[in-house]
């Protein structure tokens, strides 16, 4: 179970593919990473930030923890996709930006209906 969560180190099987995919595979890591500080980022900000707003602390931690599956499922991410270079597979599929996509947008319907009650 934990090898299917946290793959190993991919590099050490295959063949080192050509230099250009593994820096981009690198980048859209590094993307996905940044993704997950500015969420982070976010989430401290509405916490600390929004002290009379009602709802903060729920959306601050949606935001957090919306930060820490984004860190967790890059590195994931990467590793599969660098795996299967080295070894000449087909890339394989990931969830992460449909999950990406459906985190966020619950985090504005959520921010906008706390807005909503707080004008109220």
């Amino acid at each position: 179970m934990r090898r299917h969560l946290f793959p190993s180190d991919p590099r050490t099987v295959g063949k080192d593919p050509d230099y250009r995919f593994s820096l981009a595979n690198e980048r859209t890591f590094l993307s996905w990473i940044r993704t997950a500080l500015a969420l982070a980022a976010g989430g401290l900000a509405a916490v600390t930030i929004l002290d009379d707003f009602t709802g903060e602390e729920f959306l601050g931690v949606g935001l957090l923890a919306l930060s820490f599956l984004t860190a967790a499922s890059a590195y994931r991410r990467w590793a599969l996709n660098e795996r299967a270079m080295r070894l000449d597979e087909p890339l394989p599929p990931s969830r992460l930006p449909m999950f990406m996509a459906i985190g966020v947008a619950v985090v504005a319907v959520t921010a906008a209906i706390l807005l909503a009650v707080d004008a109220s």
